[in-house]
């Protein structure tokens, strides 16, 4: 048994808050970096261009990507073989995101009831998913998500004879409906089976692999490939502006689901 004090979890959250709104992945500079190179559109490769230069000054100056700093979504992978000492493990990952939002200076943007509507101040409560695993060892992602993009997603409960057409024709609906709206270039996260809330989770999920990584069932590869190139041909470009890099990648899990239904959910991420 492998005991970790709660405190350790708080500290390293809060500094992937911080590190998360002011640098991008490395899978995810490269990918723009391409696109930038690739795009077709004069005026796509000039929105690009600047996305590149803001991502150098905020880096340099340490000043958020993006003024929405978003919601923090924490994914937490948990070996069960792990014991936690020095209090809630789960008022540690949420103080770890007010310390990350407080003292790194980040605009909070949570508010205590969705209908009153008065702030919370601190960018707390964060959404947590927990997962238990073989072993003695912790991971944890975070991931900042803002609400331009989060306001874009999409549950569809098709029916099972829509098929894999039907299914590719729904996350094409979505990204066609969210169009500039989602800050285009974006990489669309897609959960394709279990149930209603399984599918979305998945989805979000699939935001956090990494760009240009696909799924090791064959022919989800090839939907995410064709939906990639697809999306792409839609003419949305950065900024909605018009090009020929609206995504950056199609990012899809699967998992299995009820004779009668087939769920898909569409979440849509920014650069």
């Amino acid at each position: 048994m492998r005991t970790i004090a709660v405190d350790s979890i708080t500290e390293n959250i809060k500094e992937m808050c911080i590190e998360a709104n002011h640098f991008l992945s490395t899978d995810m500079r490269r990918a723009l970096d391409n696109a930038a190179q690739a795009e077709r559109s004069p005026l796509g490769r000039q929105i690009l261009g600047q996305l590149q230069e803001n991502l150098q000054i905020a880096g340099e100056d340490m000043i958020p990507i993006c003024q929405d700093t978003g919601m923090a979504v924490i994914f937490i992978e948990i070996g069960q073989e792990v014991h936690f000492e020095g209090g809630s493990l789960e008022e540690a990952i949420h103080e770890g995101v007010r310390r990350g939002y407080v003292d790194g200076y980040l605009r909070k943007s949570v508010v205590k009831d969705p209908l009153i509507r008065e702030n919370t101040r601190d960018n707390t409560p964060a959404i947590i998913h927990y997962e238990i695993k073989p072993g003695d060892q912790v991971r944890i992602t975070v991931a900042p998500k803002g609400f331009g993009s989060e306001n874009m997603s999409r549950v569809f409960m098709l029916k099972p004879a829509d098929g894999i057409e039907g299914v590719k024709n729904a996350i094409l609906t979505a990204v066609k409906d969210a169009g500039p709206n989602a800050c285009p270039p974006m990489v669309v996260g897609v959960g394709i089976g279990g149930t209603f809330e399984k599918c979305a989770i998945m989805a979000k999920r699939a935001l956090t692999r990494e760009v240009g990584e696909h799924s090791s069932i064959p022919y989800v590869k090839e939907m995410e490939e064709e939906l990639l190139t697809t999306i792409n041909g839609l003419g949305i470009g950065p900024g909605g502006l018009g090009g020929t890099t609206t995504a950056l990648a199609v990012n899809i899990n699967t998992y299995p689901t009820h004779i009668a239904g087939l769920p898909v959910a569409v979440n849509i991420v920014v650069m």
